[in-house]
């Protein structure tokens, strides 16, 4: 078998015998550095002519004919894979041929046809609590979400239906449907039966809780007070010493005062 990248990430990987590590290390035999890919993303490992692919790291998404797996699953040519936003295909060197004679083909100057690009994860859900936190889920077409082994994104966790929601991609963001959950779904704390979103939205299952990102774009961060708070803060505080050095001096006047009495009257 060999694992065919479509959009040229990397070359032509031959699937020998043993065990071939993917991910960004330096120490990894296919070496991707892109985001997403962890330094030991994942292991495909090739035996008796067979091939299964092992996740090494689950903080990144590793996604199989567009569902996610988080454990063990058997590899067969015609596969889609993606590790985070890099996509490849499993091929038999028999179908390899015809794949490499199709990427041959003249360019659409030429030709008139438009070259058709690997579909890769517009979307990612990234978890931000409970046992989901520091991981991400890539969103591929149409996925279900919930707690059975089978759904496109299985959350192991109790609060969370069977078949908690279902995640829809679309060009603006990610249609959410609650499928009856007994804990409801939620949008950024507002609950709903369907509802959009948006890249930095944030999605909860009851008390699991994801934020919506789009790769390569940043979450704003939460912006720091403007410069005319400080200045208002820092005017507060020389009004407040001024007084204080005006009652100070009216103490020191009365005294005076007092004190040339008493000596007019003979006091002193």
């Amino acid at each position: 078998m060999k694992l065919i990248f479509p959009n040229g990430e990397h070359a032509t990987v031959e699937l020998n015998d043993g065990i071939t590590l993917i991910g960004s290390g330096s120490d990894c035999q296919v070496v991707l550095v892109a985001p997403g890919v962890a330094v030991n993303h994942c292991e495909i490992e090739m035996k008796d002519g067979k091939a299964s692919v092992k996740i090494h790291d689950q903080s990144v998404a590793t996604v199989l004919n567009g569902r996610q797996i988080t454990e063990e699953s058997r590899l067969k040519a015609g596969d889609l894979l993606l590790f985070g936003r890099i996509g490849c295909r499993v091929v038999t060197p028999e179908k390899n041929a015809a794949i490499a004679e199709a990427q041959a083909a003249p360019p659409a100057e030429v030709d008139g046809q438009t070259r058709v690009r690997m579909a890769l994860p517009k979307f990612m859900l990234r978890g931000v609590s409970g046992t989901t936190f520091g991981r991400n889920f890539a969103l591929v077409g149409t996925m279900t979400i919930g707690r059975q082994s089978d759904c496109g994104i299985p959350i192991q966790a109790e609060e969370i239906s069977r078949q908690h929601a279902r995640l829809q991609v679309t060009s603006e963001g990610v249609m959410v449907e609650d499928l009856g959950s007994a804990n409801g779904t939620w949008i950024n704390d507002k609950r709903v039966h369907t509802g959009m979103l948006s890249p930095g939205d944030e999605l909860r299952l009851d008390t699991v809780r994801f934020l919506l990102v789009a790769p390569g774009t940043h979450v704003p961060a939460t912006p720091a007070p403007s410069p005319a708070v400080n200045v208002a803060s820092t005017s507060a505080r020389n009004s407040s010493s001024s007084a204080i050095i005006w009652v100070i001096a009216a103490i020191v006047v009365v005294g005076v005062i007092a004190v040339g009495a008493l000596k007019f009257l003979g006091k002193i």
